[in-house]
């Protein structure tokens, strides 16, 4: 244990809380978010695919609570009634078609005396965002194909509004939207199908297509695995590193010491020799035949 001390140091524990955190938004968020968006886009594709085999049935047949059962949404129907006259809400930042559109939600009484909102379609904007002037629905009673939708929710800071005479929202729910035209409504609508009375554009069906949340949930799994395994290869190199460093230490400790090495003396010309002094027959002779002889 003394060999990972170094593991208590505020940097590899800092990198740790990060790894840690890092992994857990990946198993506990992330993964699970993408693969619940592909299991319930899953789920509506086959609505849509059962659905359009399916006979038409009259709506108020799935009316029975307070909202359809959601296993009903996307069900072809029939709805008999009159359209509630100027009473037309637009939904805003829509896109069909990926241009941007307002979708045109009105109410329609039914027969049995409850109300529920109709998308009759959409209209583009003109002048840029500026909404144009909407054909008003049939008066007098109507029956209408379609299928049914359950509301979309809200979410705070989306309150619907009034602005140049007409009442616009920012979602299809018919909670917020009974309370903003003080009306009683189902909590579902009708999508209308083309051709129908009171209907603009055409609003397609969704693609059945699952999308790329299956690949997404699966990628921030293996991001979760290979978080904490790059921490662990990283503790690895540093131990081994950290290791090599003291054996090497240690074999420096170890090793004897080297032999003193010899110094030379420094050069020093020499001294000539003396001669030996010369014998008087000896100096007659130099001069006589010369000093080199």
């Amino acid at each position: 244990m003394r060999r990972l001390r170094f593991l208590l140091r505020p940097g590899w524990l800092v990198l740790a809380l990060v790894v840690a955190g890092f992994a857990f938004m990946c198993f506990y968020v992330l993964a699970p978010w993408q693969l619940g968006k592909n299991t319930s886009t899953e789920h509506r594709n086959q609505l849509i695919a059962d659905s359009v085999d399916a006979d038409p049935v009259p709506l108020e047949t799935l009316l029975s609570g307070a909202a359809p059962n959601p296993d009903d949404e996307w069900r072809r129907v029939t709805a008999t009634g009159s359209y509630v006259q100027n009473s037309d809400l637009l939904v805003r930042l829509r896109s069909i078609e990926s241009q941007p559109a307002y979708e045109v939600l009105t109410p329609l009484q039914l027969t049995d005396g409850r109300t529920i909102l109709v998308n009759r379609g959409y209209v583009r904007p003109v002048q840029g965002t500026e909404p144009p002037p909407v054909d008003p629905p049939p008066a007098g009673p109507v029956t209408l194909d379609g299928r049914v939708r359950k509301s979309e929710g809200t979410i705070a800071g989306k309150e619907p509004i009034d602005e140049n005479g007409l009442r616009q929202v920012y979602y299809i729910d018919a909670g917020q939207i009974g309370g903003f035209i003080g009306t009683d409504l189902v909590d579902a609508y009708v999508q209308l199908e083309p051709d129908q009375p009171g209907g603009l554009g055409t609003i397609p069906l969704p693609q059945l297509d699952a999308g790329p949340y299956l690949s997404y949930g699966l990628q921030w799994l293996a991001f979760g695995i290979m978080a904490p395994l790059g921490l662990a290869y990283f503790i690895r190199a540093e131990w081994r590193e950290r290791r090599k460093e003291k054996s090497a230490k240690t074999s420096e400790a170890s090793a004897p010491a080297p032999a003193p090495v010899a110094r030379k003396k420094p050069f020093t010309r020499s001294k000539p020799v003396e001669s030996t002094p010369r014998t008087a027959a000896e100096a007659k002779l130099a001069d006589r035949y010369g000093k080199g002889r």
